[in-house]
Order: structure tokens, then sequence, then C-alpha cells
């Protein structure tokens, strides 16, 4: 089962119930709207991670769709991770970003844990 544009515009609610809504609120009400995991709108091999190429023009057209609401999807500068910030258009705010901040954190420590000799975690090769 995929999902498409058109589908969440379709069960997005309609911008006048939304405009009553502080940003966190309307997002939240949008996120409820979105394709579950399972019929994502980029689909990619099984056991590999989209690329920011593969996820630029899927991402167009969702903020197509979201510009109504008054919310955009962003993503990362160029980089090691790829992270997606979802923002208020109107003040700039940041409602949600994926991975969080503290998964990020978690992610270094590791990445910090496995260059110490002695460090918790062992990689065999």
């Amino acid at each position: 089962m995929s999902s498409s544009i058109s589908d969440i515009n379709q069960t997005a609610p309609n911008t006048a119930s939304v405009n009553h809504l502080n940003p966190r609120q309307r997002i939240e009400s949008l996120m409820q709207a979105l394709p579950t995991a399972g019929s994502a709108l980029v689909q990619v091999e099984s056991n590999q991670a989209p690329g920011r190429s593969e996820l630029e023009e899927p991402l167009q057209r969702v903020n197509e769709v979201m510009n109504q609401y008054g919310v955009q999807f962003e993503l990362s500068d160029p980089g090691e991770r790829l992270i997606v910030r979802i923002v208020d258009q109107e003040s700039g705010d940041l409602i949600r970003q994926v991975p969080p901040e503290e998964v990020l954190r978690l992610i270094q420590h590791i990445d910090e844990m496995k260059t110490v000799p002695g460090g918790l975690i062992t990689l065999e090769v």
C-alpha cells in the first residue's frame, strides 16, 4: 500500500480548522494525518537509507501541501548525517527534528567510545 501527497492533502485538516491552533498544536494535528512508516512516500531498497538527493523531490511535494498550514520541512546541509527539521514558517521556530538532538548526542558519545582504547564497545572486523 503506497501513499501519495494527494492522500495527505485529503486526510489533513482543512486550513480553517487549524488557523486557531498554535504552531505546536497545528503540527501535531498534521503529523497525525501523515502516512505511517509502512506506507512511505519514498520507496527505497530494503537495507539502504535514502540519500539527500532521493528525498529532495518528495520533500518539495510535501512542502507544497504543508505550506498552506504554515509549516515547512527542511533537510540539513550536506554532511555526515541527514537531519530533517519541521519549522514554523511564521516564527522560524523548530517544531520537530528527526533524529532529535538527544539521539545525535548519543551517537556522538558512542562514536567517541569506539575510539577510546578499553572503551565499553569493541568492534570485531
